[in-house]
């Protein structure tokens, strides 16, 4: 697994290798088919992911409970740590943040799911 931080100014100088698989007002999720990875703009950062990498950065989102933030008193639950295993990068994201990465998480794997589907259909028809 490994996750770069890319600049910004970078990613938007190979755009030609980059496709656009999901955004939202919060982030943009982009699939660079030249190097097999996914490159995730959001709170200011670029970082690229391989395939599973993005799978667990899904999974490790979806499992913290806003909720439980957003109920607990306790003053330590104003943000939430969100790092992978293997990895250099982290994200310190408050509340509103972590939906606001659900959304773009949920929304990119929704996006290579209708694509899988529609290359599928399309294979069965010729």
């Amino acid at each position: 697994m490994f996750v770069f931080i890319m600049n910004i100014n970078k990613i938007n100088s190979d755009t030609r290798e980059l496709t656009e698989v999901f955004g939202t007002t919060a982030g943009v999720v982009y699939q660079c088919d030249v190097k097999e990875c996914w490159y995730v703009d959001f709170g200011g950062k670029v970082a690229r992911f391989n395939y599973m990498s993005l799978v667990r950065l899904k999974r490790r989102v979806e499992d913290v409970s806003v909720e439980k933030m957003l109920l607990d008193p306790a003053k330590g639950n104003d943000f939430e740590i969100i790092s992978l295993s293997a990895c250099d990068h982290l994200y310190v994201l408050t509340a509103i943040e972590i939906l606001a990465l659900k959304e773009l998480l949920h929304g990119t794997f929704v996006m290579l799911k209708l694509n899988h589907l529609v290359k599928d259909c399309l294979c069965r028809v010729i």
